[in-house]
């Protein structure tokens, strides 16, 4: 699988949305299905780490596939929005980087 940039993987979901007539859901239902994603996403990790074993009746998901729906909606908010998340990501790279700088005990290299 090759990497992708944030632009084209904006690219690529704005590709298959756009291929359907009612396009895009609103920002709100956005938000209520990645608060759907992100329990999902909590199951799998107190199924993996936590003391809540999955049932056996339980189908099958990782959490990698939970982040990656989340993914998928939180790219098509940006979408929706027209936020570019490249530019974001920088932002908030910058806004820890600054904010934090001596928060944390650096590694020594």
């Amino acid at each position: 699988m090759t990497e992708m940039t944030l632009a084209q993987m904006q690219k690529e979901v704005d590709d298959y949305i756009s291929q359907f007539k009612e396009g895009y859901f609103p920002p709100m239902s956005l938000i209520v299905r990645l608060a759907e994603e992100l329990g999902e996403l909590a199951r799998e990790v107190n199924h993996q780490f936590g003391e809540k074993k999955k049932k056996s009746t339980e189908a099958e998901s990782s959490i990698a596939e939970e982040i990656g729906d989340m993914m998928f909606v939180l790219t098509c908010l940006a979408n929706f929005l027209q936020i570019n998340l490249a530019e974001v990501h920088q932002q908030v790279m910058h806004k820890f980087a600054t904010r934090d700088a001596n928060r944390w005990t650096k590694i020594d290299t």
